[in-house]
């Protein structure tokens, strides 16, 4: 997990969520903050967090993440957290409107990209996103290849 420099920052990516892109129309882009318990926090720092199934979800004008699997701190006693449970997402709460208004209109869900630290703390990227249909993502691997075959035959040129 190297820090990576953005914006005057550095950045501890935790985790990435990289099935998401090939799955989703990504539309745009949003960073939210985590509330997290005190073993999820030490947990993440180990790099133990996964994002594949996980989707935000709006509820009673709050965002939440939900089914994000966050390991067992390995030692935590007695107090450990549920790995699964729905972790409130902070954002301003204009943003939160604006979301819920795209995502119940318009058929959209809102997808983590990956989780990461900036300057100690928790923080989220998430996609506002419409799910590709096979014939979409059949597409995207014909561009890939052609697009990789145009570099390799200039690689030769």
């Amino acid at each position: 997990m190297n820090p990576k420099k953005t914006d005057g920052e550095t950045q501890k990516i935790v985790a990435t969520n990289r099935k998401a892109r090939h799955l989703y129309h990504i539309l745009e882009t949003f960073q939210a903050g985590i509330v997290l318990k005190g073993t999820e926090v030490k947990s993440m720092r180990e790099g133990r967090a996964n994002l594949q199934e996980g989707y935000a979800a709006i509820k009673n004008g709050e965002l939440y993440l939900m089914d994000c699997h966050i390991s067992p701190y390995s030692h935590a006693s007695f107090d450990n957290h549920d790995p699964v449970r729905p972790r409130k997402l902070l954002m301003h709460k204009r943003e939160i409107h604006r979301l819920s208004g795209k995502i119940q209109a318009k058929g959209f869900t809102l997808v983590p990209l990956k989780l990461y630290f900036v300057r100690g703390r928790a923080k989220v990227d998430l996609a506002l996103a419409r799910g590709k249909k096979m014939w979409d993502k059949r597409e995207d691997v014909k561009r890939r290849d052609i697009e990789r075959d145009l570099r390799q035959n200039q690689k030769y040129s």
